[in-house]
């Protein structure tokens, strides 16, 4: 394990959606560098299988040793749901997913036992969600709602528009129907929509982000294992982006939703690793 405090933090998505957990790592840890990668050539992971994904993901972490992260954090739902426990026995790096501390956070917040789950196909297929909401209470019941319509909607930047809320509408109804009380945010994409669910949802439906959740949960793990950057030396590039493909894109849309201006993204051969 790299025991350097001034390491990086890896983290990895299937494509842009993770930089919604980089986002917050970057305003809730801010003295923590980042490497991020976004596999934008084979994005989504959310309709594949289970092998494909494990695959993915360890190449992934393969590239991510080869720049000496201290930890890692799979900043994607489906990747957190079909690879991270077997990834975690095969590496000496501390990593986290973000499906646990949603999930956490959920099962506390909930008072009437009806959670509602939305996230891409594979993720609420998985199960993985409800098998640690009931970790915490079993009595607690979990409605999944797949929203594969969700995420080309945000990459096209309709994050307000008619279009994204009629759609919206349409897979978070069956659940308010079913009088759930809490609603997590099952795909990195989601946060970035929370106004237009909070709209839809309405006030009496607490949302839980798990991007939020993740970062709070990787400063206990640095803290856990004392390898929290106590405070970097001023540097003028501490976040890196690399991507499998179309990386004036994934530029772009970084730019538009980062506390950060993103001055460079690498192009790299994933299959390589």
């Amino acid at each position: 394990m790299n025991q350097n405090k001034q390491a990086p933090i890896g983290v990895f998505d299937s494509g842009v959606g993770g930089l919604t957990v980089a986002r917050e790592i970057m305003r809730n840890l801010p003295s923590e560098r980042i490497v991020y990668f976004g596999d934008t050539a084979r994005v989504p992971y959310g309709s594949k299988s289970k092998e494909i994904v494990l695959k993915y993901s360890r190449q992934i972490v393969r590239f991510l040793q080869t720049q000496n992260v201290k930890a890692i954090v799979v900043a994607c739902n489906t990747a957190s749901a079909m690879a991270l426990e077997t990834i975690r026995e095969e590496i000496d790096i501390p990593i986290i997913g973000v499906v646990k501390p949603g999930a956490k956070v959920a099962a506390q917040t909930t008072r009437n036992k009806k959670i509602g789950l939305i996230g891409t196909r594979g993720t609420v297929s998985s199960e993985l969600y409800p098998a640690i909401i009931h970790e915490y209470d079993p009595r607690i019941q979990v409605i999944g709602q797949a929203c594969p319509l969700l995420v080309p909607l945000v990459e096209e930047g309709w994050l307000k528009d008619e279009v994204t809320v009629e759609v919206a509408k349409r897979y978070l109804n069956p659940l308010l129907e079913q009088g759930v009380d809490t609603l997590i945010l099952g795909c990195t994409h989601y946060p970035l929509l929370r106004s237009l669910m909070r709209q839809v949802a309405g006030d009496g439906v607490t949302l839980v982000n798990p991007a939020y959740e993740t970062a709070q949960a990787l400063r206990e793990l640095l803290k856990e294992h004392g390898i929290e950057n106590d405070g970097h030396e001023e540097e003028e590039f501490p976040y890196r982006f690399y991507v499998s493909d179309a990386e004036e894109r994934f530029q772009e849309f970084a730019g538009s939703i980062l506390p950060y201006d993103v001055r460079m993204t690498k192009q790299i051969n994933i299959e390589e690793y």
